[in-house]
């Protein structure tokens, strides 16, 4: 039986170079496609994704990725298969974090793109340690990929994002939830929250990762979705 082909989505601001270890690992036991985050809005997203992916697939997101991938369980579930979440949160924009990526956007428009993004990621939501500049300079090297247009539309996509709490009640599929510790931007208890709201979610918690646990822990993100990919999709 052919395994299920798998979509990984990008968190904000990043490329498929977030997920380097999982493409060249899953890579030789299945189809993997990194799809970009193209829209305005979460729902834009979620129907440009839905237009190039597979009849169904397996789907993992990060962070804008995945409230894009919550999104797309609402919009098509039959063609997901599982899903895996990691470093989100669910809720809605608060006005508070609102009025603070319009400060970036600006900041982002005048050619301090770097100063915005390091705003939105500081060092403090990443793992101590000698990763943690080099994950630092891969994220302003993807962000710089991107561009400031970019980072202005992905930025309103999140101030308008939809609370997602209520299809996640309602999902029928296996769903992994992961975290890294020393996030502070989506926090575990965050991720734990939802594995108890999705009906069949279970929690991993990545050490040693903060709020990019795919750039600071790879084999450990990746073995994690292995073994999830690895589980039958089936409850039976």
């Amino acid at each position: 039986m052919t395994a299920e082909p798998l979509v990984l989505l990008p968190g904000f601001m990043c490329d498929a170079r977030m997920y380097w270890h999982q493409v060249a690992e899953l890579s030789a036991e299945r189809s993997v496609m990194v799809c970009p985050l193209r829209g305005e809005s979460v729902e834009a997203m979620a129907q440009a994704v839905l237009a190039d992916a597979p009849p169904r697939f397996a789907l993992a997101g990060h962070w804008l990725g995945a409230l894009v991938a919550m999104e797309m369980l609402k919009q098509a579930p039959e063609r997901i298969s599982r899903i895996a979440l990691m470093n989100v949160s669910p809720l809605t924009e608060t006005p508070t974090m609102a009025g603070l990526r319009e400060q970036r956007i600006l900041r982002a428009k005048i050619g301090r793109l770097d100063d915005a993004m390091l705003e939105e990621v500081p060092a403090e939501a990443l793992a101590a340690g000698e990763h943690r500049a080099t994950v630092q300079a891969i994220l302003l090297d993807m962000a710089g990929s991107l561009g400031a247009d970019r980072f202005a539309a992905q930025s309103r996509a999140l101030m308008r994002r939809p609370d997602q709490q209520r299809s996640l009640r309602t999902a029928r599929l296996r769903a992994l939830l992961l975290c890294g510790e020393a996030d502070t931007i989506c926090p575990p208890r965050r991720h734990q929250f939802l594995a108890e709201l999705i009906p069949h979610g279970v929690y991993k918690e990545i050490p040693q990762a903060g709020h990019l646990a795919p750039l600071e822990q790879p084999k450990v993100v990746t073995e994690a979705l292995r073994d999830w990919l690895n589980l039958p999709e089936s409850f039976k």
